[in-house]
């Protein structure tokens, strides 16, 4: 470009040149012409106007070559018309050298010069690179069952100018049985590239495609390919997990990712593993070279470039345990038809980690989808429907996006913060009448056990899950603080809960995680900004708080990472990814467990607490014979969360085995009742299927499982109050 640029300025001086001298000649022909007349002037009196006898002289002196005529050169008199004549074509043929000098110039700069640049322009306009969507990698559990896959589908395109072709679109919609003016206007898309074959339907019927190509003199410009499609073969399996794709907004085909190009032919992953390695299940797209005419249509594939399907992924997730769950979930809230209210509970979830290594075993929520509802696009009306207050949020993940009161469950942590403060020992002992006023407000507040539990240590608060005992604990932090002799900040509570992961991220890999509330004085000053009265830190939040009630929110899954913490002094990293495999099978991503932190604990009390978390699951009149059942010694902790206006929140988290722990496992059951009565046999189906699975006798058939169909009546309410 900056050659012929230059080339060009050349051309231009030298016309310039050229013009300017044949001006200068022209301007001295015309002072020669002046000069002329002015000769004439001064012999025009030679014969004229003189005597006869001076007539005679001046004849005779011409004669005799005494007086001199000035020639045509010198402007005379006796000058041809024809030589005005000659100095006109003069000047045009310079002009006309000058225009031929121009266009000599830039034909040189066209041909010679800019031959290259021309012929590549040439050339991008005979040939474009069409690109063709890959399909994307297969998801399967830790034992290589697939969860997703893919498979084929009958794919209908067109070229581009059949979208002129009115008789093709109208045979095509009879066929299709697809809307004419629907079928126009996917042809005419043109997002994918201009030269790009057109989807005009997939997933097209067999029959369908057999009378296409039989009568393909009628549908000319019209093909069939065979693409592959989303598969989920067990429907609302581990559908959080999982996710679903779609098609790529018109924000994600202006914000391409770093090292991926997104098409809008393409399907992208939207939620779950699908999103969040949606780069490792991406393929290589197929890339077509095509001769096209001046009109911009196609003439004919001259080079053809497979596309490469995306990489494996190998999850954590173990299957039979992971149906185990499903069902349980199902079974206890929605047992009919999957209408919520039918059963126990409004919502609920279940989680089980590995804790050597934070692999995800099972994570299971109910109300739940189908993703391959969402495969192609989620219909209009079952999307509404989802987002309506009866459906209760089937899109949630409530594992790791569901805030729940931590209720008693919170108890191990807070015990283990009085221990380290100071604030409870080993000896110590609390008398429990059913009733607390320990801030002498006469604003009592109760234990769940309304009688009371008499006299208990510490050991026998956790067991029996008594609130008197952790009151004391709660109030201690209080009396000890900035309200009181100042000893200790007024976030040391929160600070030590920290420490097992409460209020932060747990970095699954999954999108959308909730870091949950651990209330400080900061926190409700901003929250209650507007509410002044409301806005100040009381003695009575400890007490709430140290019980899980009050405004505390944690996730399921940071209940079951902290428990982790408690049965081996560690936390780890909590993941869904094992490997990932490319194409030809190779593994090419494996990954590597991480220490996500360790909590500051001193070991003996660690061990005072685990052994009452071992003491509550073998003394629960309830819970002992759960886990007895299952021949399995487990420590864990109950939880029952009080919320007005409704039924209580049930809580059960335990891990196993009690002396080399392996696996955690926490549920929540949202209105569910008791966590010893509703949570508990949850808990202890699903470690028991993880110890069968991991000795190879889980006797389990991994089936579909049904969504959720965003229906539900009105939720009995239950008030029994809480029983732990």
């Amino acid at each position: 470009m900056l050659v012929a640029i230059i080339a060009a300025v050349i051309a231009a001086v030298i016309a310039i040149v050229v013009i300017a001298a044949a001006l200068a000649v022209r301007s001295r022909n015309t002072t020669t012409s002046v000069g002329a007349k002015k000769d004439v002037s001064e012999l025009s009196t030679v014969g004229v106007g003189s005597s006869p006898f001076e007539r005679r002289t001046a004849a005779k002196a011409a004669r005799e070559g005494e007086v001199t005529v000035a020639s045509s050169e010198s402007g005379s008199s006796s000058a041809k018309p024809s030589d005005d004549l000659t100095r006109r074509f003069a000047v045009l043929g310079t002009t006309a050298v000058a225009i031929f000098g121009v266009l000599s110039a830039k034909l040189w700069t066209m041909q010679i010069l800019g031959n290259s640049a021309y012929a590549d322009a040439a050339e991008q306009n005979l040939y474009t690179t069409v690109k063709t969507p890959a399909p994307r990698g297969a998801i399967y559990d830790t034992n290589g069952v697939a969860l997703v896959a893919n498979r084929p589908s009958q794919t209908v395109v067109a070229d581009p100018e059949v979208a002129d072709n009115r008789d093709v679109i109208r045979r095509l919609s009879a066929v299709l049985g697809v809307p004419a003016n629907v079928v126009s206007s996917r042809i005419k898309d043109s997002s994918a590239g201009a030269q790009s074959l057109r989807v005009v339907a997939d997933d097209v019927r067999l029959r369908d495609v057999a009378f296409i190509a039989e009568h393909a003199d009628a549908f000319p410009g019209i093909s069939v390919e065979e693409r592959s499609t989303r598969e989920y073969p067990y429907g609302a399996l581990a559908a959080h997990v999982l996710g679903y794709t779609s098609s790529p907004s018109e924000e994600q085909l202006k914000q391409q990712p770093d090292g991926r190009e997104i098409l809008a032919t393409d399907v992208i992953g939207s939620a779950g593993v699908e999103a969040y390695y949606d780069s490792y299940l991406s393929g290589e797209h197929g890339e077509s070279k095509v001769m096209v005419d001046a009109n911009g249509r196609r003439i004919s594939v001259m080079s053809d470039i497979k596309d490469a399907k995306g990489s494996d992924i190998y999850l954590t997730i173990d299957a039979k345990a992971q149906y185990v769950a499903d069902k349980a979930l199902a079974d206890l809230i929605a047992p009919r038809g999957g209408v919520i209210g039918t059963g126990t509970g409004s919502k609920g979830a279940v989680v089980a980690l590995d804790v050597t290594d934070g692999s995800v075993l099972v994570m299971a929520s109910y109300p739940t989808f189908d993703p391959t509802d969402f495969t192609g696009g989620v219909s209009t009306e079952l999307f509404d429907k989802y987002m309506e207050p009866e459906a209760y949020a089937p899109l949630n993940n409530n594992v790791v996006s569901g805030q729940f009161m931590a209720a008693s469950t919170f108890k191990a942590f807070t015990s283990l913060a009085g221990l380290e403060y100071g604030f409870a020992t080993e000896g110590s002992s609390w008398n429990c009448t059913g009733e607390w006023d320990g801030f002498g407000t006469g604003d009592v507040q109760k234990c769940w056990k309304h009688e009371g539990h008499g006299t208990l240590d510490l050991h026998g608060g956790i067991v029996n899950s008594c609130d008197t005992v952790f009151y004391e604990i709660g109030k201690a932090f209080y009396d000890h603080g900035p309200n009181g002799t100042g000893e200790i900040s007024e976030t040391a509570l929160q600070e030590y809960l920290g420490q097992f992961g409460f209020g932060e991220k747990t970095d699954i890999d999954l999108a959308g995680e909730a870091v949950g509330v651990i209330p400080t004085p900061a926190w409700k000053q901003e929250t209650f900004r507007n509410r002044p009265a409301e806005a100040q830190f009381r003695g009575g939040d400890y007490t709430n708080m140290i019980i899980g009630q009050g405004d505390v929110l944690v996730t399921p899954l940071q209940i079951a990472c902290a428990y982790a913490g408690v049965a081996t002094g560690r936390i780890m990293r909590p993941h869904l990814l094992k490997e990932v495999k490319n194409s030809a099978g190779e593994t090419v991503v494996t990954y590597e467990p991480q220490v996500e932190r360790t909590p500051e604990v001193t070991e003996s009390h660690l061990a005072y607490v685990r052994d009452a978390l071992h003491g509550m699951v073998q003394q629960s009149h309830s819970v002992g014979p759960l886990f007895e059942e299952i021949g399995v010694d487990a420590a864990g902790k109950s939880g029952t969360g009080e919320k007005q206006n409704e039924n209580d929140t049930a809580w059960f988290v335990a891990y196993a085995p009690y002396n080399d722990p392996k696996y955690v496992v926490a549920c929540v059951i949202e209105q569910g009742g008791g966590g010893s009565d509703t949570a508990a046999p949850v808990v202890a189906e699903v470690m028991d299927a993880l110890m069968q699975s991991a000795a190879g006798t889980l006797n389990v058939e991994v089936q579909k499982v049904a969504a959720s169909p965003g229906e539900s009546i009105e939720i009995a309410h239950d008030s029994g109050g809480r029983e732990d």
